[in-house]
């Protein structure tokens, strides 16, 4: 299995490291539940390379601009849990998407799987976890974005457990 993701990862992002792209770099809650009931609760933090890169264009042919890139990361936690992912993202101006015109608020749904190790944190089940994530972010004048993003990082019930974790995000994204 292992072989099979760093096989798929080479493949995708084989010339997304001399291409252009955006540095992310994330603090957030780690399993943070509306309910009360977290258990493991640590400081999340994320770095994310997004490529420019285009992949796939899912959108309809007068819109071109649902392009599917790829990005790849890492997350840690203050109790030295580690998750390292590639995926997929897409970067959609919502005053386009809404208004047809373009405003500085961006959507930026992702999914990728990666390798999780729980370190002294929450055991989730499995070395693979698949993480999918809703981000929206505000562009600056300078071309940088903060953002806030909600991502679920769970193992698809491949394990004999899938308790699965939330993680409430701040982010500053620098594009070069």
């Amino acid at each position: 299995m292992l072989r099979i993701f760093f096989l798929i990862s080479f493949i995708l992002f084989s010339n997304s490291a001399s291409s252009l792209g955006t540095n992310v770099f994330g603090l957030g809650v780690y399993d943070m539940k509306f309910d009360g009931s977290e258990k493991n609760q640590a400081t999340d933090f994320r770095y994310e390379f997004r490529s420019d890169k285009k992949l796939f264009d899912i959108g309809p042919e007068e819109d071109n601009f649902f392009f599917l890139k790829p990005f790849y990361g890492v997350e840690v936690t203050n109790d030295s849990a580690s998750y390292f992912l590639t995926g997929i993202y897409f970067d959609d101006n919502l005053g386009e998407l809404f208004e047809g015109e373009k405003s500085k608020f961006f959507f930026t749904p992702s999914f990728g799987a990666g390798i999780y190790d729980d370190g002294s944190g929450k055991k989730l089940g499995n070395d693979l976890q698949f993480r999918t994530s809703f981000e929206v972010s505000y562009e600056l004048k300078n071309k940088n974005k903060i953002g806030i993003s909600f991502s679920h990082i769970s193992n698809a019930n491949l394990g004999d457990k899938n308790p699965g974790v939330e993680i409430l995000s701040f982010s500053y994204h620098i594009p070069y």
